[in-house]
């Protein structure tokens, strides 16, 4: 059932982990505060425009600064479960995104709250993702290290790109958000919800319908994919660091995508022009939106929101 409303249009708006990070000299908490405070001021005119919001937001740089102090603190305390890093991002996050967002909304008059959703999402035990990991996670380690870890605690781990060796975990496909009725309740009482957090925190369901968290990372456009078409999002919003998505990137006959269709999106993706880890999900999940009835997707980068939704930035992806 969607929580579509006539005199208010939905947007789903899906912001990176690295958006809360511009670059290596400005990664301490404060920084991030101060860059979801730029992105909020920017949601918080989407708010006045009269949409409801959902925010979602990305955290590989923030779970990868939890295990390096895990692994650092590991003679004294013990380590942290890699769904519990998750958990930990969400809530450290969402408090950054709600209370800025909060900040703006008072400065603009309007008196809305804002909720944080501790999110967990359900994928399959049996996903292909469990037996191949392949998502690179937390710091880079000197082979004989990461060899180490690997047969001390079960890591999976490989070379990255001849920078040094990495732990690599699963990265399955979102299947349910548990948390569903309660974003659903929160957007019915005109509440602001930040969810799905890092793509959710990973969990299986047992016999019986129990739930127990796995190690894995879910792909955070894939689950805000999911949770727009499942509430009927009249627009997914997400943002990158780049103003449009290209083809031929970083070719000397690279082009700008500034409107596609989704037959289009589908024929470059099959081309080969998007990356892996970076634009290829984000196309991927603007495909499935668009394919179970979603509206617009819009692409680009957090400072040119307000022009985008007005169709003067960004790149639209329609059906």
């Amino acid at each position: 059932m969607s929580v579509r409303k006539k005199t208010k249009p939905l947007a789903v708006i899906a912001i990176g982990g690295n958006s809360l990070i511009t670059d290596n000299r400005h990664m301490t908490v404060l920084d991030q505060y101060r860059a979801a405070g730029e992105t909020s001021h920017h949601i918080a005119a989407l708010v006045k425009a009269g949409y409801r919001v959902v925010v979602t937001h990305g955290n590989g740089p923030q779970v990868g600064f939890i295990l390096l102090r895990s692994e650092i603190a590991k003679d004294k305390l013990h380590q942290v479960p890699l769904e519990s890093c998750v958990a930990d991002t969400q809530g450290a996050i969402g408090y950054q995104i709600q209370q800025t967002l909060e900040n703006e909304l008072r400065r603009l008059k309007i008196w809305k709250p804002a909720a944080t959703v501790v999110t967990q999402v359900v994928v399959d035990k049996k996903d292909p993702a469990f037996k191949n990991p392949s998502k690179p996670i937390g710091p880079f380690y000197s082979e004989v290290d990461a060899r180490q870890h690997a047969e001390r605690d079960g890591w999976a781990v490989r070379e990255d790109a001849g920078r040094g060796w990495r732990r690599v975990v699963p990265s399955p496909k979102p299947r349910e958000i548990i948390e569903e009725p309660v974003i659903r309740a929160l957007l019915e009482s005109d509440v602001i919800v930040i969810a799905v957090g890092g793509g959710g925190i990973p969990v299986v369901r047992e016999r019986g319908g129990r739930l127990r968290g796995c190690a894995a990372v879910i792909d955070k456009d894939a689950a805000s994919s999911l949770l727009a078409r499942h509430l009927g999002a009249d627009v997914l919003i997400i943002s990158t660091g780049v103003d449009y998505v290209c083809i031929h990137y970083g070719k000397p006959e690279q082009r700008a995508l500034k409107q596609i269709t989704l037959a289009e999106a589908r024929r470059y993706l099959k081309q080969g022009h998007f990356a892996d880890g970076s634009m290829k999900p984000k196309i991927e999940a603007a495909i499935a939106y668009l394919r179970a009835g979603g509206k617009r997707v819009i692409i680009t980068q957090p400072h040119l929101l307000e022009k985008a939704v007005a169709g003067k930035a960004g790149t639209h992806i329609v059906p």
